[in-house]
């Protein structure tokens, strides 16, 4: 990854704190919600209740696809970002940091 591009991406995450997260259900079919989130350099947390679809999602298939945008009124000036990734459990703070 160029040092331009990751700027790049560390600035669309620095503007918006809503995504749209899709997890993928255990029917095979896509679920996609939106989520507010942090970010710590390219770590992106998220906060679910651990009795939603979403976290069940997530603890059978890890793969997750993201979107972040926020509202223009021209097409030509969306600015935004769509990833792929993996999520993970994170209990507390500690377990962050001691990564």
């Amino acid at each position: 990854m160029t040092p331009e591009f990751r700027e790049h991406i560390l600035s669309r995450l620095a503007e918006h704190r809503i995504m749209t997260l899709a997890t993928n259900r255990s029917d095979g079919w896509p679920q996609a919600t939106t989520v507010s989130f942090l970010s710590e350099g390219l770590n992106i947390y998220i906060f679910v209740a651990r009795v939603g679809q979403k976290f069940a999602n997530m603890l059978r298939d890890s793969r997750v696809s993201v979107a972040i945008a926020g509202d223009f009124n021209k097409p030509e000036d969306i600015k935004g970002l769509s990833i792929a990734g993996k999520a993970k459990l994170v209990e507390s703070a500690s377990t962050i940091h001691s990564r």
